[in-house]
C-alpha cells in the first residue's frame, strides 16, 4: 500500500515521501496515529497545501530535541535497588525505572524511547541510549547501586 508520510518515521521514510508499506501496518498504525495518509490524488493535492506547516512543525520538534540533547548529554541516572551480597538484583531495572529517574532529573521521556542493550540485573554502570527524535540519540549512564541495609 502506498502512503504519504506526514512525519519522519525511522526505517520507512521522511516527511512528504511516498512510501510502500504493508497494508496492515498502514491501516492499523500509520493512518490511525496520524503519521500517514493513503496516497490518493485528493490526499496528494491536500498534502501540498499542508506541506509547509508540517515541515515547520518537524523543524521545531528537531530544534527542541537538539536543546534537550545539549542538556541531557553526560547525564548520570543513579538508581538504588534491592540487591544480594554479590551485587545481583532482586528483580531487574526496567525502562520505567530509568524514565522515572530521568523525570526526577527534569527530563520528560517516554519508556519506548529508552534503548537498553540487555536487562539490567546487577549493580554497576551501564550505557543506555535515549532517542529524542528520529535523528537524535543521546547516550546516558545508568548507575545501579545496592540499597543500604538499615
Amino acid at each position: 500500500m502506498q502512503v504519504i508520510l506526514l512525519e519522519t518515521i525511522q526505517k520507512v521514510g521522511s516527511l512528504g515521501e511516498l512510501a510502500n508499506v504493508k497494508a496492515g501496518y498502514a491501516r492499523n498504525f500509520l493512518i490511525p496515529q496520524g503519521k500517514a495518509k493513503p496516497a490518493t490524488k485528493a490526499n496528494l493535492a491536500e498534502f501540498e497545501t499542508l506541506k509547509a506547516d508540517l515541515e515547520a512543525k518537524e523543524a521545531a520538534a528537531l530544534k527542541g530535541a537538539q536543546e534537550v540533547e545539549a542538556k541531557m548529554t553526560g547525564t548520570v541516572c543513579t538508581i538504588i535497588a534491592n540487591a544480594g551480597d554479590e551485587g545481583k538484583l532482586f528483580g531487574s531495572i526496567t525502562t520505567a525505572d530509568i524514565t522515572s529517574s530521568l523525570a526526577d532529573a527534569g527530563f520528560e521521556v517516554e519508556k519506548r524511547d529508552i534503548n537498553m542493550p540487555e536487562a539490567i540485573r546487577h549493580t554497576g554502570e551501564y550505557d543506555v541510549s535515549v532517542t529524542l527524535h528520529t535523528q537524535i540519540t543521546v547516550a546516558i549512564k545508568v548507575v545501579v547501586e545496592a540499597q543500604e541495609e538499615a
